[in-house]
């Protein structure tokens, strides 16, 4: 007897992926692919700049088309699949949220960290006013305990969160860490509903969004051929093949979804292989919005980045501290060397740096 699907897909290919290529989806872009979403099955899809509503600007990335364009194609293309965007407080007005809702929006996830939790309530607020699902994203989700994770999700879903996410930011999660923060959850609501958003830094993405289905979470996060920010999400072709292996009842057509990814998106896909910044920002829990002042730094100390990340992240991997970083490259030995090895043309974003 196959398993029922008890959750969600989210597909942030449009979102997510928006990192891996500068934010230069084209709206060309954003109908082929959310239309095949939707045939492949896809209930919720994610579009718009990879920092959300709002963020488009010099500092951030500039998006090749407005918030508004975005939204308007996808209320013309989607018919069933439910759309909606990231909102990060602080890069998104409130006004913005009132855009969303008139061009449509179903949904929205709200993204801070669990220390700056307060900086939601009044997104939360303004987004229930539109009747929309509110996601509340728990952005760095390991750098916080399981307590204050806790009183986090209490706050939240008292300001009328629906759903709160628990977010491997640096891809540095192992299946352990999942549970001790679902149980977190679960601790203090027995009725919110939850969700995992996987990087795949140090390859377990797809495994840890295996374990986030078996263990009970209602939403979990994919993109076409893993598609986004540092080393990228959780494949949804693999998840999915993956899911009909372990029995589930997921009726995709494979073979369209197989040969729609390699039309529309390899051709956006980057080298295989092993990238030591994404994989050393995994290990350490760094978030790679963060690399212009690692690459600064390790040029003006001549230091090895790699060492400098992970020197960094045991003091801090939450926030940046330039002083700080300046104060730890200051002890490290020299190694010019490694300075030009490491490459950091492929990152973009600024959402820790407002």
């Amino acid at each position: 007897m196959k398993k029922k699907q008890t959750f969600e897909i989210m597909d942030v290919t449009l979102r997510d992926g928006s990192y891996a290529i500068n934010f230069q989806f084209s709206t060309n872009d954003e109908k082929h692919i959310c239309t095949s979403l939707e045939r492949l099955g896809l209930k919720y899809i994610e579009i718009g700049h990879g920092m959300g509503v709002g963020a488009s600007c010099l500092k951030n990335g500039l998006a090749l088309h407005t918030d508004q364009e975005y939204l308007e194609c996808a209320q013309t293309y989607l018919k069933s699949a439910k759309y909606g965007m990231f909102c990060i407080p602080g890069t998104a007005s409130l006004e913005d949220i009132d855009l969303m809702a008139e061009y449509g929006c179903s949904f929205i996830r709200v993204g801070t960290n669990v220390e700056n939790i307060a900086q939601s309530e009044e997104y939360i607020k303004r987004a229930k006013k539109h009747h929309m699902l509110v996601m509340a994203n728990y952005m760095k989700s390991y750098a916080a305990t399981p307590e204050e994770f806790s009183e986090a999700v209490k706050h939240s879903e008292s300001w009328g969160a629906d759903l709160i996410y628990i977010v491997d930011s640096a891809g540095n999660m192992i299946p352990a860490d999942i549970e001790k923060y679902y149980h977190a959850i679960r601790n203090c609501s027995s009725t919110i509903k939850t969700g995992f958003h996987g990087h795949n830094n140090i390859g377990l993405a797809l495994s840890n969004s295996l374990f986030a289905a078996e263990l009970g979470i209602d939403f979990i996060d994919c993109s076409l051929q893993g598609l986004g920010r540092s080393s990228g999400n959780t494949s949804l072709e693999h998840f999915i093949i993956c899911l009909m292996r372990l029995g589930y009842d997921i009726s995709t057509d494979i073979i369209s979804m197989l040969l729609d990814s390699k039309k529309y998106i390899h051709p956006f896909m980057k080298k295989a292989g092993i990238n030591p910044i994404d994989t050393i920002c995994g290990i350490s829990g760094f978030h790679t919005s963060y690399l212009k002042e690692i690459q600064k730094c390790s040029v003006r100390h001549a230091v090895n980045p790699l060492l400098l990340i992970d020197a960094y992240s045991k003091r801090d991997k939450v926030n940046m501290d330039t002083h700080l970083l300046d104060e730890i490259a200051r002890q490290l030995p020299k190694d010019e060397q490694s300075v030009e090895t490491v490459d950091f043309m492929d990152y973009f974003g600024a959402e820790q740096c407002r």
